[in-house]
């Protein structure tokens, strides 16, 4: 393959990750890089399709799938993950208060380390000052 022939389809990866979480990760970039340098582009588009199937095509919806991915990253404590679905998961129309109350629900199922890596991650995507007024 081509790299005329890499570029539009490693693209159609990206926009993918765009739709899902709107961005693209820094680590996806990687995969991608690696994936094009040594002809596994392939295995990079199934992983997209098979997460669009999971995340897009839930019938949990969007929001509530990107609500679930970032409580469960916050028990396993992964905080790159996390904080990736908690902005994935604001795209997609969660309010800081459904972050909050996964913050609180990890509390009781992981415990004091998952809750304070949620309200950490939580507190580093609020603008600064921002606080209780207002809706959330």
């Amino acid at each position: 393959m081509t790299d005329d022939t890499l570029a539009p389809r490693a693209e159609a990866v990206r926009e993918r990750y765009r739709s899902t979480l709107g961005a693209v990760p820094g680590g996806v970039e990687e995969r991608l890089r690696l994936a094009g340098e040594f002809g596994r582009l392939p295995t990079e588009e199934a992983l997209a399709a098979l997460r669009h199937i999971v995340l897009a095509d839930s019938p949990l919806g969007a929001r509530v799938q990107q609500l679930v991915h970032f409580g469960q990253l916050l028990s396993l404590g992964r905080a790159e993950p996390a904080r990736l679905h908690a902005r994935g998961a604001l795209h997609a129309g969660a309010r800081v208060t459904d972050l909050i109350g996964v913050a609180e629900t990890a509390l009781i199922t992981s415990g004091v380390p998952a809750y304070a890596l949620g309200t950490e991650i939580i507190s580093g995507l609020l603008p600064c000052g921002e606080g209780g007024a207002g809706p959330v």
